[in-house]
């Protein structure tokens, strides 16, 4: 019974390195899974950031002609108070 006695013992090593494998294939795909999930993730966040590049460039472009605009206008208003100020002076105001 000796051989018995090896041959069960060399099954529980076989079944021992099976779930050995097991375990590490189960890992294995646990972080495949994860690795997937996050590139989706990142593919997301780099989508986000483009939109929202795209979206400050709009509002950055927009921001300028407003500020272009309020440099117009106050010299404007400069020129009109010069001119107020001109005729007031000519007639004694």
């Amino acid at each position: 019974m000796a051989g018995g006695h090896r041959l069960e013992e060399a099954l529980n090593r076989l079944s021992t390195a099976i779930d050995t494998v097991e375990a590490a294939v189960d890992r294995r795909l646990e972080q495949d899974r994860l690795t997937v999930g996050l590139r989706e993730q990142m593919q997301q966040v780099e989508e986000d950031r483009a939109r929202l590049a795209n979206s400050l460039d709009v509002q950055t472009s927009r921001s300028e002609r407003l500020e272009e605009a309020n440099q117009e206008v106050s010299r404007r208003l400069v020129a009109a108070m010069e001119s107020i100020r001109n005729v007031l002076d000519r007639h004694g105001g």
